[in-house]
């Protein structure tokens, strides 16, 4: 589906030393704009990493940031918030970029596509869809598809959060790890250095002190 307006919303997270998350995540935002045509799209940034990164070159286009959610517990209540939050901005198709978790020292972009419910209603008038094809009981079709497009919204918003923390949490893990190895092999080449150092100052004056003692003898 065609939408008029698309709300790209990268997710990243509000501190560093996490590795390359945050920064794959705004290469991928930019890819997924540029191939947006010549209407570069609306941007909500959730975390604060990415909003430092990309709000200077979308700053015409950008509707809001979402951040310090490492605050708070994360959870689906949470995850709802920040689907209004997306919703309100009034765009057709959103475009959610993340990192998906593979394991611990690996993690993948993903992009995920939500519509709006109008873009839904539009898609089942003109009969892209065989929504009409099923009996439901309930609410009108404009009002049950907008209680599906708000959950259906909550739902990957929600996935996107715990995805993209568990790859910040792994490579976080990783990162520090890589730094304490690195720390381990410095303090084991300072200390090397700081014995030869020491030993050669001890030769040299032993050596002076052995030809103060064999010139007195002389």
């Amino acid at each position: 589906m065609d939408a008029e307006r698309t709300l790209l919303v990268p997710v990243s997270s509000d501190k560093g030393l996490c590795g390359g998350i945050n920064s794959t995540v705004v290469k991928y935002s930019k890819v997924v704009a540029g191939l947006s045509g010549a209407q570069v799209p609306l941007l909500t940034i959730i975390g604060e990493k990415a909003r430092g990164q990309l709000s200077k070159a979308y700053a015409e286009t950008l509707t809001g940031a979402i951040v310090d959610l490492s605050k708070v517990p994360l959870t689906f209540a949470t995850a709802s918030l920040v689907s209004d939050t997306i919703l309100n901005q009034g765009a057709g198709k959103h475009q959610i970029v993340y990192n998906r978790f593979q394991s611990v020292i690996s993690f993948k972009p993903t992009v995920a596509t939500v519509y709006s419910s109008g873009e839904y209603e539009k898609a089942a008038e003109s009969g892209m869809n065989n929504f009409d094809a099923y009996e439901l009981e309930g609410p009108e079709r404009s009002e049950f598809l907008l209680d599906l497009s708000e959950f259906n919204m909550g739902v990957v918003v929600y996935n996107a959060l715990l995805e993209n923390s568990t790859s910040e949490l792994g490579s976080r893990m990783q990162s520090m790890e890589n730094s304490t190895k690195n720390a381990k092999d410095m303090l084991g080449k300072l200390t090397l250095l700081y014995n030869r150092t020491r030993q050669a100052s001890i030769t040299t004056e032993l050596i002076e002190i052995i030809s103060g003692a064999s010139a007195l003898e002389g």
